[in-house]
Order: C-alpha cells, then sequence, then structure tokens
C-alpha cells in the first residue's frame, strides 16, 4: 500500500509540473519530444515547432581505416544542434534560416573506426587527419579531425535526420524546410559545408610528406612560408604590425602531459594573417585545407572553414616571440581545442590548397 501511494504522489508530481519523456526509443538519448511545445509548457525556444523527418541514406566510411562499412545508425544516439544557415550569394551573405537539427555526430559514426594511418611510420599522431564527405552530387566536404574529437564542444558536426524551424515569436516567420538529411556543421558561420543527401565519409591523412626528427633541439625557425597551391606567397619574419594583438586566457592542458600552464597566451589571429593569401568562397569553405608544418616535422591539419569562417569567436593565434631559442620563434595557439595537441611551435611554413588531395 505504501509504494502505491508513493507512485501515485509522483505521477501526481509529474502531471503538475507538466513535465515532458523523452521519447521511447532505445537508440538515443535525444531528450526532447518530436511534438511542439506551443504553449510554452517549458522555458526551451528549440521545442516550440513541429519537428520534421528527414529521409537519411545509407552512408558508407572508408578510407584508411581496417574496418570499412555502412553505417550503423540504429546504433547512434542522436544529438541535437541549433544553427542559422546562411549561404554565399552575389548580393552578399544570404541568410535562409534558423533551425533545430537532429542526428547523428560524426563524433559517434567514426569513434569505433580503427585508423590504418598511410603515414603512420613517418608521422604517428593523429592530428594530420582530415575527413571527406561527399554526397549523391559528388560535391565534397572536408573536415579536420581536430573538428571532430579536439573542439570544447563535442558532438556539433552531425548528419541530420530532422528539423525543426526555430520561428520567431513576433514576425512568426517560417523559413523553408530541407527535404532531406544533410550534413550539418553547427561551428561555420557561412554554412556552405551542410550539403544535403551525404553517402560517403573517407578518412584520409594529409599527403604531404616531411622530414621528421622527435627531440630536435633547438626547435625554432626564424620564418614562416606562406603557400597557396604549392606557390609560395609569403615570407613572415614576425607578425603583422598591422593587426591588433590579442590576449586569450586558458588551461593550457595536453591530452599526454596534462596540464601545461594557465597563462594567457598574446598573438594576432591568425585568419587574418591568412585573409590576404585566400578568398571566401564556396570552394575554399568546403574544401580548404591550411597544414601547418614545424622544423622537425611535427604538423596539423585545419580546414579554411574551421580558421576563417567560425561563428564562435573560438580562434586560432599565430605567436610570435623571437626571444624564445627554443620551441619558437613562431607557434599556434587553438583556442577552439580542449587539448594542446594542435598548438604546434617552432613553425616554418603554412600549406593551403583546396583541390583534391
Amino acid at each position: 500500500m505504501k509504494n502505491v501511494t508513493l507512485l501515485t504522489l509522483l505521477v501526481f508530481i509529474l502531471a503538475a509540473c507538466n513535465v515532458k519523456t523523452p521519447e521511447n526509443t532505445s537508440n538515443n538519448n535525444y531528450l526532447r519530444s518530436a511534438e511542439a511545445d506551443t504553449v510554452d509548457a517549458t522555458n526551451d525556444f528549440y521545442d516550440n515547432a513541429k519537428t520534421i523527418e528527414l529521409p537519411v541514406k545509407p552512408i558508407q566510411v572508408a578510407g584508411e581505416i581496417e574496418n570499412p562499412g555502412m553505417v550503423n545508425f540504429s546504433r547512434l544516439p542522436l544529438r541535437s544542434v541549433i544553427v542559422k544557415e546562411t549561404v554565399l550569394s552575389e548580393n552578399g551573405d544570404q541568410f535562409v534560416g534558423a533551425y533545430r537539427y537532429d542526428g547523428y555526430a560524426l563524433y559517434d559514426i567514426l569513434n569505433q573506426c580503427k585508423l590504418d594511418k598511410k603515414n603512420a611510420e613517418e608521422f604517428n599522431p593523429i592530428i594530420d587527419l582530415y575527413v571527406q564527405i561527399e554526397n549523391d552530387k559528388g560535391e565534397k566536404v572536408n573536415i579536420s579531425w581536430g573538428e571532430i574529437y579536439y573542439p570544447n564542444h563535442l558532438q556539433e558536426i552531425i548528419i541530420a535526420k530532422r528539423v525543426m524551424r526555430i520561428v520567431p515569436s513576433k514576425t512568426n516567420e517560417l523559413w523553408p524546410l530541407p527535404k532531406t538529411g544533410k550534413l550539418v556543421v553547427a561551428t561555420d558561420l557561412i554554412t556552405e559545408r551542410n550539403i544535403s543527401n551525404p553517402v560517403k565519409i573517407t578518412v584520409k591523412s594529409y599527403p604531404k610528406s616531411f622530414k621528421t626528427v622527435k627531440g630536435l633541439k633547438p626547435l625554432y625557425s626564424e620564418t614562416i612560408d606562406i603557400y597557396n597551391e604549392n606557390e609560395k606567397v609569403e615570407t613572415l619574419t614576425g607578425n603583422p604590425e598591422d593587426l591588433q594583438e590579442e590576449k586569450f586566457h586558458t588551461i593550457f592542458y595536453g591530452r599526454g602531459r596534462g596540464i601545461h600552464s594557465t597563462q594567457p597566451f598574446n598573438g594576432v589571429m591568425l585568419k587574418d594573417v591568412l585573409a590576404g593569401y585566400t578568398n571566401l568562397n564556396q570552394k575554399n569553405i568546403r574544401e580548404g585545407i591550411f597544414l601547418v608544418s614545424a622544423k622537425d616535422g611535427y604538423r596539423g591539419v585545419f580546414t579554411f572553414s574551421e580558421i576563417m569562417n567560425r561563428n564562435d569567436q573560438s580562434e586560432v593565434l599565430l605567436i610570435c616571440r623571437p626571444e624564445v631559442k627554443d620551441n619558437g620563434i613562431f607557434r599556434l595557439f587553438p583556442a577552439c581545442d580542449f587539448f594542446s595537441d594542435r598548438a604546434i611551435k617552432g613553425i616554418t611554413a603554412i600549406h593551403f590548397s583546396a583541390n583534391e588531395q
């Protein structure tokens, strides 16, 4: 009798609070109901409209992994992201609409893929990896391994299987809805990487080779050569004087050695340094890749969009300290990363390419 009374009391409390229960699904951690909250029963702005299902095509995972095959979506949790979609146009940036997307994160899709790097003997670290997503039209998008597994905010790149408009409360404007599943990169400002109907994900290591000297002392380079499609376009001997120096406070933490420091980093935004040597266009946003390499052969991949097209102000700093005779004079600080692995030091070159690797 006592148990029945407690159960009745619990039901009463839930009803009084109007608590929504999760969807009855065994394969996800999605907490919102697919039904619209039209009476503001919750404080959530992102459940107020109807959720629409999007058909997702079968997706193959291939490339530098030991276990290629088709993605089994039934084993993956659903993730949720919010996006203000905007594309390039001749008349300036064109706003498309604001949406909540639910779908399967690349983080989860690739999580159990066992890597088989082609260049592992030369360079074993994983930070020169990227994935190429291709859709049924042959359109391609590149995403760095760092964007998937290193960011401060995980699971923000998804294959969307459903969508909800985020409707402005005063205008009630209804943004156009997509009709198919799509890739959604929630950290992009211009959302040209959000391509429809992805069908293939290919894991790749950047194919440029460097001599690797582990433990090189001193790790020091007085200059950085900047290349655009293998053509040298600039040699830096210091940070450009016309750029404003920024101070980023951080807890600098490595995946291997843990805490390094709690001291701030001072430098200029890498996107401002590179802006004069690359163009903001659809091809570069979708396929552009920067490879940052150091004197000891250490290197890391960043996509064009990751550096030049962020919507979260988690920028990459270029730091120049001529007085540092080891690990100098140039280094990166990627404020977007949780770990310090891509804080490359002793930089000698930055290579950019938007052509097939």
